[in-house]
């Protein structure tokens, strides 16, 4: 696995397992298989109420805990400073983790305007040592000039949505300004749809890989860390064989034309869009 060092120092892969809607003894099952077949970044959040099946998963798996990124996010409704200083603690209670290695504000919520209150506990809360790094989640770049602007501290991960449908390329572009790794959250778009694109099946085809590696390969050619879910250990062991072929320039180009303004999967625009 191939990674890159975030602006703090840490080091990640370059591609991550995405958790939502795995929970109980299946997620378990599922997030174990993940890591038996080689991942080491395992994405989480408050909201999926999951932490405490993936806390198990890492228990029960043969992989030390030192040789693992574990990230989870911080709700909206727990943005106030001690609020979301409790919710990191009680984050780690149900993983039953000493630490995570990466925390992020899950969206900025800007019509209640409390996420430069919650940058300021995250920032604490590395100071306190309950997480290594600290980072946002479908932040824009008038979201982060103002987190720069009033703590003088920059994320070091920005997580985006972002697949060939709604590539980001002006998000990519501030986060890279400013030493910002994008990580894309829903890689694969809706996959029952994009998965069969008539356009990626042809370039897929060429490079003797199936349309998801060929989505997942354009994203680490674009600088960015997929965290594909996948709950079959075939699927799961495809998606990581992503780093024996190259996207030629003229097919990144082809790719890239599928954007669109209007691309979002459900028009979470992060400008507006609520999440508690």
């Amino acid at each position: 696995m191939e990674t890159y060092t975030l602006r703090d120092g840490l080091t990640v892969p370059k591609v991550g397992f995405g958790t939502y809607k795995l929970n109980g003894a299946h997620g378990v099952n599922v997030i174990d298989s993940a890591i038996d077949r080689g991942y080491r970044l395992l994405d989480t959040a408050f909201n999926y109420e999951n932490e405490g099946t993936v806390g198990e998963a890492v228990r029960r798996s043969s992989v030390p805990r030192s040789e693992l990124i574990i990230s989870s996010k911080l709700p909206g409704r727990h943005h106030a400073y001690h609020e979301a200083i409790d919710t990191i603690e009680e984050s780690l209670y149900r993983a039953g983790l000493d630490y995570y290695d990466l925390y992020l504000i899950h969206w900025p919520n800007p019509k209640e305007d409390h996420y430069v209150e919650a940058w300021q506990a995250l920032i604490d809360a590395q100071k306190f040592g309950l997480v290594r790094s600290i980072g946002v989640s479908n932040f824009l770049p008038a979201h982060l000039d103002r987190l720069e602007k009033e703590t003088g501290v920059m994320p070091v991960i920005n997580q985006i949505e972002l697949h060939p449908y709604f590539n980001q390329q002006a998000q990519r572009d501030y986060d890279a300004a400013h030493q910002i790794l994008t990580q894309d959250w829903s890689p694969l778009g809706r996959a029952s749809e994009l998965l069969q694109n008539a356009t990626l099946k042809g370039i897929a085809a060429t490079y003797g890989k199936n349309v998801g590696q060929l989505i997942l390969r354009w994203e680490l050619q674009l600088g960015t860390l997929p965290i594909p879910k996948s709950s079959t250990p075939k699927r799961q062991l495809g998606n990581l064989e992503l780093f024996d072929f190259e996207i030629s320039a003229a097919d990144m180009a082809i790719i890239n034309g599928l954007s669109t303004a209007d691309g979002r999967l459900n028009n979470q625009d992060p400008a507006v869009y609520q999440e508690f």
